[in-house]
């Protein structure tokens, strides 16, 4: 090896180094009231439905993060339980739009879980809006 290639490794050593020696910057994590990551606390509202959603909106007293998701998963836990509770008095065609309406449950299950442990405020229309009235009255 001449002189040129020996200098050529040196420098790519020396690159190497400095990059694995540069620390990368800490993703910001907020704990909650509870000692979760928000992230996990709003994932874990919509886990069980009502349950949760009722469980992290009593104990959770400070993340508005939190708060939101257990509402939004209140409200739209309730909501697919009563639809789903009148369209099976209904035969045949409430059966269909029963299996129909848990199918989009299940999917907007995975869906909100994600979102929120992205840490996304990730509003549905209607309930999302419900949620956002209901934390404004709640806060005063």
């Amino acid at each position: 090896m001449d002189e040129k290639e020996k200098s050529v490794l040196e420098n790519a050593a020396t690159e190497e180094e400095n990059v694995d020696s540069q620390e990368k910057p800490a993703e910001k994590r907020v704990k909650t009231s509870m000692g979760l990551e928000e992230n996990v606390a709003g994932l874990l509202c919509y886990l069980l439905g009502l349950i949760t959603g009722i469980v992290f909106l009593v104990l959770e007293k400070d993340s508005r993060f939190v708060r939101f998701h257990a509402l939004q998963s209140i409200f739209i836990s309730g909501t697919l339980v009563v639809l789903n509770i009148v369209l099976t008095a209904i035969p045949v065609l409430g059966w269909l739009l029963g299996l129909f309406l848990s199918l989009i449950g299940f999917v907007l299950w995975i869906v909100l879980m994600v979102k929120a442990y992205q840490g996304k405020w990730f509003k549905l229309s209607i309930f999302g809006d419900m949620a956002e009235k209901q934390l404004d009255q709640m806060k005063k």
